[in-house]
């Protein structure tokens, strides 16, 4: 007997081995088991999701010999024929090569005789969009009022070119792309049966590439098999796809987020060895650092079906959301500007090139005004915009001990090379803290050496009280899910600690803030900042003399106030 391939010799023959459509497969069987049939279906969804497999799967519950069911025996002549495609009341149409209205009509004429031998004559039509105006017009009355032993199964990828009158004389069921796991889940159980080894790495691969299709994932099935010589192995299957190893990509963003541009090209000359598709290889990017920064808001939402989930959970601790933020909006750019250069591989190196030269060699506090802080000196204590009050008087001989000014970023964080104030710099800063209390809470947040989700946790807190060296502090319901992840408190209570110069007592609790939190007292901020910005517009008598002459109007969204 010759080779059948893996998408036809597995195709479903009844409703219980679909995998997924569950909202299709509901509604049909309830239709089928309480005798509600309409006359017409139409059966919508991308290629490969089971459009025509439900459509003749329906076909055989309406003809099976043991009557109408939505669980057709498949053992009587009437379903094995429908199986091999055979039964002569299933007439299958490919509309795409009888697109003219002559096979229409032609088609049309046979629908008043009743069926042969089944109990409905079914007409499945695939590809009904391509059709012309004529064949639709043609199919309308038929379609509205068909003999009661008819029935019309049509199958499309474009249900948008129908026309309404067709549309609105049919039930029309949608089929979904299906997820990755019951497409990986659906393979490992054909494997199984077929008695082929695979690597579960490679069947989430092929999963994957699949995009919801799963005839596409036999297909490709067919192939890994054919590639691997009856076994599936990860490797294997990446060099037949053209895709990388996600752990490569992973390694690749670890580079960025250290600045280390050797480490970034070598990389890539790494994923160039294997003649990726490049766009392949931004998708995956993009993708990898998308679940980066859904890991640093929800860490447990992050999908683990690659077996990566403690990767990204990592890369998600060590980078600042700043930067995977600006990383992503470049790659996209990136990818959608892939066609225009040279050379693929050249586009993609440029894109990392431009994610090194923009990337911020410095972070400032969401909270504003507050120093900034080198992400390569993020742990260094830094004052901030709270200048030190000195318990003893600077010696004017010493001009380096003069009292400090308002000082650069780069001033505050520079060692002073007067041997007296390095020897004990926590006890010099712990002197000239200023007293940390509920009204200047929000300064101290923006000059603890906080970045990333532990500076986030801190700018959500109040101060609700402090006994000593114990801070009790509330963080914001509204940002409950901060408080999931212990190490940010951690971070916090740590870096108030360096910040004071002793040991501290951090006791968090989620509720309603009994101050504002510095968060809100920055938005708070902007927008009296935006109310003024918007107030000197509206009062400018020559702006105001310049709009009337021409008759203009200011845009409200353009106006930003000066920083």
């Amino acid at each position: 007997m010759s080779y059948q391939v893996l998408a036809r010799k597995w195709r479903p023959r009844s409703f219980p081995e679909m995998v997924g459509q569950e909202h299709v497969l509901r509604a049909l069987i309830n239709a089928l088991d309480n005798d509600r049939l309409h006359h017409a279906f139409l059966f919508t969804g991308t290629r490969g999701v089971g459009k025509t497999s439900v459509a003749r799967i329906l076909a055989k519950s309406l003809n099976c010999e043991q009557g109408v069911s939505s669980r057709p025996c498949g053992e009587c002549s009437a379903c094995r024929e429908i199986d091999e495609g055979r039964f002569v009341d299933l007439v299958e149409v490919d509309a795409a090569s009888r697109t003219r209205v002559e096979d229409t009509r032609e088609l049309l004429e046979n629908v008043q005789y009743a069926p042969s031998r089944g109990r409905y004559k079914v007409y499945l039509v695939d590809e009904v969009h391509m059709l012309s105006n004529h064949s639709f017009n043609a199919l309308l009355k038929t379609l509205e009022e068909p003999p009661p032993h008819v029935k019309f199964l049509l199958a499309t990828t474009d249900p948008q070119r129908l026309p309404v009158t067709i549309l609105s004389r049919c039930l029309q069921f949608n089929l979904k792309r299906l997820p990755l796991e019951p497409i990986r889940d659906h393979l490992a159980a054909i494997l199984e049966k077929e008695g082929v080894e695979a690597d579960p790495t490679a069947l989430a691969e092929i999963a994957r590439a699949a995009d919801g299709s799963m005839r596409d994932a036999l297909s490709l099935l067919d192939q890994a098999i054919a590639y691997g010589a009856g076994r599936l192995d990860a490797a294997e299957v990446r060099d037949m796809l053209g895709t990388v190893d996600r752990h490569q990509v992973a390694g690749l963003i670890e580079a960025l987020a250290g600045g280390d541009a050797e480490q970034v090209i070598a990389s890539s000359n790494l994923l160039a060895e294997r003649a990726p598709d490049f766009g392949g290889v931004l998708n995956e990017l993009n993708s990898l650092l998308q679940r980066i920064a859904l890991a640093q808001v929800v860490p447990s939402a992050v999908d683990d079906s690659g077996g990566d989930a403690a990767t990204i959970r990592g890369l998600a601790e060590r980078i600042s959301p700043e930067d995977v933020q600006l990383y992503y909006q470049i790659g996209i750019a990136g990818r959608r500007d892939l066609p225009l250069a040279p050379d693929t591989r050249s586009g993609f190196e440029m894109v990392l090139l431009r994610m090194l030269a923009f990337r911020p060699a410095e972070t400032v506090p969401a909270g504003g005004g507050g120093a900034a802080v080198d992400p390569s000196r993020r742990t260094a204590p830094t004052a901030g915009n709270i200048p030190p009050v000195s318990a003893t008087p600077p010696q004017p001989s010493a001009p380096k001990a003069k009292p400090p000014r308002s000082r650069s970023p780069a001033e505050k964080v520079a060692p002073d090379p007067a041997p007296a104030p390095v020897a004990q710099p926590p006890a010099e800063h712990a002197s000239s803290a200023p007293p940390v209390d509920r009204d200047n809470w929000d300064a101290l947040v923006a000059a603890l050496p906080l970045a990333g989700m532990s500076q986030q946790f801190a700018l959500h807190c109040a101060l609700a009280r402090r006994n000593g060296d114990r801070f009790e502090l509330v963080l914001d319901q509204g940002v409950e899910h901060l408080s999931h992840n212990s190490k940010w408190e951690q971070a916090l209570k740590e870096a108030l600690e360096s910040y004071l110069g002793r040991s501290v007592q951090l006791s968090v609790t989620v509720g309603t803030a009994p101050d504002a939190t510095p968060h809100q007292l920055k938005e708070q901020r902007t927008a009296a900042s935006q109310n003024e910005a918007e107030q000197a517009i509206r009062n400018d008598p020559r702006l105001n003399a310049f709009l009337e002459r021409f008759d203009g109007e200011v845009d409200p969204g353009s106006i930003r106030p000066v920083e």
